[in-house]
């Protein structure tokens, strides 16, 4: 009878403890008192439990968090900041400048060639008819201005020497004979017509001793320097200088054309005009051809840089414009520009073909960083500030730019540091700490 009524007692707990989830543990309790099966029918020992043991603590980790062993990071990099050892920025070539403010310079690229500066050349002329007695320079030598080049014989030289030598002669016994009826007319011994004819022939002598001098001068020769000629040769009877004539270099250069030879004719119809052309190539032209759409931007005294068009080693240099012609070229609707292009070591060589960058635009910022210091992440452009412990990245905003960088209108102040080479680097150590925090 006691059986029967405790099993009516555990039926009808077992009811109300399925519908009143607080007795439940009462229930399940009860049920192993009795050693009876679990609420899914299996068997299993009883758990032992004492009322004095502690109640255990509620865990404090989430149903997505790891443990020790996990693959969770246990701390997350601050976002955009690249650790690196100073061993490590060196051993990347990774390099860091200071930022500063600068001048941004827009190029317009013209092919040009190059030629001799035309008031740098000249030719040494004959000037008289006669034939060539000496060349004293070689081809490549380098003459001063009015250095004696050449020497010719020349009958016509000898004319005009004889002229006025004898014209002077002349001048000297008219004076005589002029002064001498002066003092006879003062002293009433000589007539009045004496003494106007002695006037006469004094002033005639003196017109034609100008008249051989200005013929000595269209000739390129000095009047004192033919009379004083003139006496060395009395003192020496077997030498003559009355037939030499001196060609002489109108300016310092070198000898870059030779046209004649010793006991060739020259001066005359046929035979040729010029003895030597000398050059001064310490300056030479750079000729452009510019088209009209970008004939307002150059102006004259713009910078010029200057490279070879083909291999021509790094050669760079700098001139500037001189002159912007205002006509075109009907043919090919562009405008002639000329630079001066300094050439003191005489490297650049008329005839070689070159590549000038001439400057149109020129503005001074307060902060310009190169265009190799610049990534994009994310779509906005960043660069990368050097600090102890590594690189923090940083948007900057951007301003004008020319051909090698830009300028900074927000985001950078002048005097930080920034990595200005192999920033691509960077960016890639980026974007893998990115990609270990999305794991």
């Amino acid at each position: 009878m006691r059986i029967l009524v405790s099993a009516l007692l555990l039926a009808a707990g077992i009811v109300v403890g399925a519908t009143v989830p607080t007795l439940s543990g009462f229930v399940r309790d009860s049920v192993a008192a009795i050693g009876l099966a679990g609420p899914a029918g299996k068997p299993g020992p009883a758990p032992t439990r004492h009322d004095h043991d502690p109640p255990r603590a509620a865990s404090s980790e989430g149903p997505g968090d790891h443990g020790p062993d996990g693959h969770g990071h246990a701390e997350q990099a601050e976002a955009g900041v690249i650790r690196m050892s100073p061993e490590q920025v060196a051993s990347q070539d990774i390099t860091v400048a200071p930022v500063m403010g600068g001048t941004l310079a827009r190029h317009l690229l013209v092919p040009g060639t190059i030629t001799p500066d035309t008031d740098r050349i000249a030719r040494v002329p004959a000037r008289v008819v006669g034939t060539v007695a000496e060349m004293r320079k070689r081809l490549g030598d380098s003459v001063r201005t009015n250095e004696v080049v050449a020497v010719l014989d020349s009958r016509e030289v000898a004319d005009a020497k004889s002229e006025y030598l004898t014209a002077l002669v002349q001048v000297e016994l008219q004076t005589i004979n002029f002064e001498r009826q002066q003092k006879l007319l003062a002293s009433r011994s000589a007539s009045e017509s004496a003494f106007q004819s002695a006037r006469a022939a004094f002033l005639e002598a003196q017109l034609r001793a100008d008249l051989a001098r200005q013929k000595l001068s269209a000739l390129g020769l000095d009047a004192a320097a033919v009379a004083a000629a003139q006496k060395r040769d009395e003192a020496t009877p077997t030498l003559s200088t009355l037939r030499r004539y001196e060609l002489r270099a109108p300016l310092a250069g070198r000898v870059v054309e030779r046209r004649v030879d010793v006991g060739s004719a020259v001066g005359k119809e046929g035979d040729p005009a010029d003895v030597y052309l000398v050059a001064d190539l310490s300056t030479v032209w750079i000729e452009l051809s510019v088209p009209t759409l970008d004939l307002a931007q150059v102006q004259e005294g713009a910078r010029v840089t200057v490279t070879p068009s083909r291999e021509g080693g790094d050669r760079r240099a700098e001139g500037r414009v001189i002159f912007v012609s205002p006509f075109l070229n009907p043919e090919t609707r562009s405008a002639r520009v000329v630079v001066a292009l300094p050439n003191a070591d005489l490297a650049w060589r008329p005839g070689t073909f070159v590549t000038a960058e001439l400057e149109i635009a020129r503005e001074d910022v307060p902060v310009r960083v190169p265009k190799a210091a610049l990534q994009t992440v994310a779509g906005t452009r960043v660069v990368f500030v050097r600090n102890p412990d590594g690189f923090a990245m940083r948007a900057v905003e951007l301003g004008r730019a020319d051909d090698e960088s830009y300028a900074v209108t927000a985001g950078l102040a002048p005097g930080e540091a920034i990595a200005v080479g192999n920033t691509f680097l960077l960016k890639a150590e980026l974007g893998k700490a990115e990609a270990g925090h999305d794991d």
